[in-house]
């Protein structure tokens, strides 16, 4: 497995139907394909843990795809531990890391025009690239968008484009 991403979103302000509903509504606008098994996953006290979507470029080609997970409100690991660390973000945010995307590696293309468009509809959230000090607004990823593509734009601080 290579490395994972998330979005950052405000803790009072996670919702597991919005999070599933942004990542539908942004592959549809980033022409990708969507697959969901409607396969949910609970906890022992029955409150729902998650669920997964993958996200492709073409059904037929075993490249170019990552999941997504779209996650219950009480999982452990949701919280962000946002310690001013991270460039670009507000360190008295308090803040969820969800909708956890496996793989990101040979995947930036697809990322690219995917994050766009979920950051498009989501502008106060961040996505973030594990193991990096940065994350990435919607108006970092609409200055990336105005460039010509480059395939390692997600592991540039954006705040040096």
């Amino acid at each position: 497995m290579g490395t994972s991403s998330f979005f950052l979103v405000e803790r009072d302000k996670y919702s597991p139907d919005k999070l599933l509903s942004s990542v539908m509504v942004a592959a549809f606008h980033s022409d990708a394909m969507l697959y969901y098994r409607n396969e949910k996953y609970f906890t022992e006290e029955n409150h729902f843990k998650y669920t997964t979507i993958s996200i492709m470029q073409d059904l037929d080609i075993d490249e170019n795809k990552f999941l997504i997970y779209i996650d219950g409100e009480k999982n452990d690991g949701l919280e962000f531990y946002n310690n001013g660390q991270y460039l670009g973000l507000d360190s008295s945010l308090s803040l969820y890391q969800v909708g956890c995307i496996e793989d990101v590696y040979d995947n930036e293309k697809l990322l690219l025009s995917f994050v766009y468009e979920y950051l498009k509809l989501n502008p106060m959230q961040y996505y973030w690239l594990g193991d990096y000090n940065w994350v990435y607004s919607w108006e970092d990823m609409r200055k990336l968008k105005s460039l010509p593509y480059d395939p390692n734009w997600c592991y540039k601080n954006p705040k040096m484009i």
